[in-house]
């Protein structure tokens, strides 16, 4: 039987492993969807680094709107011409890196190439997993120091990412709740109740909100602006239950067994709920306390923080491919694989022309009762 020596392959032959693993975990990963190279996407890429004074940076680029009104008539424009804005926002970059490794030959029933088969699966599992909790928590502005579902991490090195330092709390401006009888008003989880569940009146006042607040929207290929809304499971499943949300549903999609309503959504994919420019998601990874004892409302009430995300709502750093490394340990009697990435991610800011402070650029959160 014809084995593989993996140490034996040519640096060809390993960096088609590496990419196809890299390709695997973004496949994955259930924001992979939303990423792209340009400005118009949700998480905007950075594949290359720039050069400057400070060495090699992963940098983000955010172009302000100018509150010029221009000139009119015979009025001069020469040296009256409206000068443009940016913000640079530089993306931290460290490694990522997690292993498999055998018991010993004795133990190991398998081939060695099914162990490497094996391993990239479940590695890919890991990182694309990883790599969702982290996006999640950045963009809802929660320290790595939590789960998405609000528990503390035991023994975890993720809080120790150079990135880590760079999450930042929702400003202002950026972080509301939502109360059934008031409607979005100033973010308190401790003023959360039961009653303050998601609904369509939410959504018809958030998206007015993300307007107001001039969050750019994302541009579909058929050039339809719309927002990403995202929501944990059970914060969807409350949205479903009410009417008013029920009714928009149903009169936006067709008619006849082919309406979502009978055969399902398409949660999970890349188009979710589409209702008047918003993109109604469902992800696991969204922001929850289903999995603490710390609650909101005064510690009565489990919660959500729902996210409203425009274009380059998060920067995400890509710089190099992933490292597939192997080495046999033990004496050669242990097998071990390891996969390492390095990249970076951040919620971008910038000084807002409109309000005149630092804003997230282009996300919205809403805390709700679930």
């Amino acid at each position: 039987m014809a084995s593989t020596n993996f140490a034996a392959q040519t640096e060809e032959q390993l960096t088609v492993w590496e990419r196809q693993f890299w390709h695997e975990t973004i496949n994955k990963t259930e924001f992979a969807m939303f990423m792209g190279t340009g400005p118009g996407s949700m998480i905007q890429k950075i594949t290359t680094l720039k050069q400057g004074n400070n060495g090699a940076r992963a940098v983000i680029t955010l172009i302000n709107e100018t509150l010029s009104d221009g000139v009119v008539g015979d009025n001069p424009l020469l040296n009256n011409e409206s000068a443009m804005s940016s913000d640079e926002e530089v993306i931290n970059i460290d490694q990522w890196r997690d292993a498999h490794r055998t018991t010993g030959e004795m133990n190991d029933m398998r081939s060695l190439i099914n162990f490497r088969t094996a391993a990239r699966f479940s590695l890919s599992n890991i990182a694309a997993r990883v790599l969702d909790e982290l996006i999640s928590l950045t963009l809802s502005g929660v320290a790595y120091t939590f789960k998405p579902d609000g528990s503390t991490r035991v023994g975890s090195q993720l809080p120790l990412l150079e990135f880590a330092d760079d999450v930042k709390v929702p400003t202002a401006n950026r972080h509301y709740r939502w109360d059934v009888a008031t409607g979005l008003t100033a973010a308190d989880t401790s003023q959360v109740a039961i009653a303050d569940t998601p609904s369509w009146e939410m959504l018809v006042d958030l998206k007015a909100r993300a307007v107001e607040s001039f969050i750019p929207p994302i541009r579909t290929e058929d050039g339809v602006q719309i927002f990403n809304v995202f929501m944990c499971p059970r914060g969807m499943a409350k949205l479903k239950k009410d009417t008013d949300f029920i009714a928009a549903w149903r009169e936006a999609e067709k008619r006849g067994a082919g309406n979502p309503l009978f055969k399902g959504t398409r949660h999970g994919g890349k188009q979710g709920i589409l209702i008047d420019g918003l993109n109604i998601l469902e992800y696991r990874h969204v922001f929850n306390t289903l999995g603490t004892a710390t609650k909101w409302g005064g510690g009565a009430v489990d919660g959500q923080r729902v996210l409203l995300c425009g274009a380059q709502a998060l920067g995400f750093a890509d710089i190099q491919r992933a490292q597939w490394r192997e080495e046999k340990i033990d004496y050669q009697n242990q097998h071990g694989i390891s996969i390492g990435k390095k990249f970076g991610l951040l919620k971008p800011q910038y000084f807002s022309t409109h309000t005149q402070t630092t804003e997230d650029f282009s996300v919205i959160c809403v805390d709700t009762a679930i």
